[in-house]
């Protein structure tokens, strides 16, 4: 190939077309109604249709739209906590209310209680000053004889005593204790019938016997648990286990379960 061959080759290409296709995109373009020829300072702008712009406004409402959506459920969800924690406080508060009126009507009727014992006790000091009084007035005589001296006391001996003999025959009370003794056999072939009757048939003055069971403790053993009543001043607690101990082919010792004064 030639140098003249190679030169016509050259001349041939066309480094310009993209120029040329740039101008038929556009003018399809427009043709089409999708962008419309501006001529702004000279040069050939495409602008936006507006078809593309109401596109662009509908997608901007529905973002809007989306965002407005999704507060709004925030706010109803923070409402119905709020509305859920007002409502239990609101329950709170009735059982409140009703537990400080029960409350309050017990108050009342200790103090009513109170009021009319206080009232009775006052009664009854006021009686025996006034009662203690007459007899003090009947002791005075300012205007007496030595006799009438003697005969007032005489009287006033007479009153104290009766006063005294009075007191005596009047109940004291007596200080009363519950006891509760669990008492063990030797093994688990003991009578434990046996050994209940033998402790029941200790008697002593002021003491009673209640009620008594069998409790298992192991090994196929069982303890009697049993029950007593006994006055503080003339039963000893130590002086009864000893008496229960005394039976030694049965009982292997005893203890007290429980100690009440009544």
């Amino acid at each position: 190939m030639t140098s003249v061959s190679l030169l016509s080759e050259v001349n041939d290409v066309w480094f310009e077309k993209w120029r040329c296709d740039d101008a038929e995109c556009k003018y399809q373009m427009i043709k089409c109604g999708t962008a419309v020829a501006d001529n702004l300072s000279g040069k050939n702008q495409i602008t936006q249709s507006s078809l593309v712009s109401e596109i662009a406004k509908a997608r901007q409402h529905i973002q809007k739209s989306l965002k407005n959506e999704v507060i709004r459920g925030t706010a109803n969800q923070v409402d119905n906590v709020l509305i859920s924690r007002l409502e239990a406080v609101e329950f709170e508060n009735k059982d409140l209310r009703i537990v400080t009126q029960d409350l309050q009507a017990v108050v009342k009727k200790l103090e009513s209680r109170i009021a009319a014992l206080e009232k009775e006790d006052k009664a009854e000091n006021i009686q025996e000053n006034k009662k203690n009084e007459d007899d003090d007035d009947d002791d005075i005589d300012l205007f007496g004889s030595d006799d009438e001296d003697e005969e007032a006391e005489r009287i006033k001996e007479e009153r104290l005593k009766s006063y005294q003999e009075r007191k005596a025959k009047k109940p004291s009370v007596v200080a009363k204790s519950n006891v509760i003794l669990d008492v063990k056999p030797w093994d688990d072939e003991t009578d434990m019938a046996e050994l209940e009757k033998c402790v029941r048939s200790i008697s002593m003055d002021g003491l009673l016997w209640g009620t008594g069971k069998l409790l298992p403790v192991g090994y196929g053993i069982k303890k009697l648990t049993i029950s007593c009543v006994v006055e503080d001043e003339k039963v000893s607690i130590e002086e009864l286990e000893e008496k229960i101990t005394a039976f030694e082919d049965l009982i292997q010792s005893v203890d007290i379960a429980a100690f009440n004064k009544i």
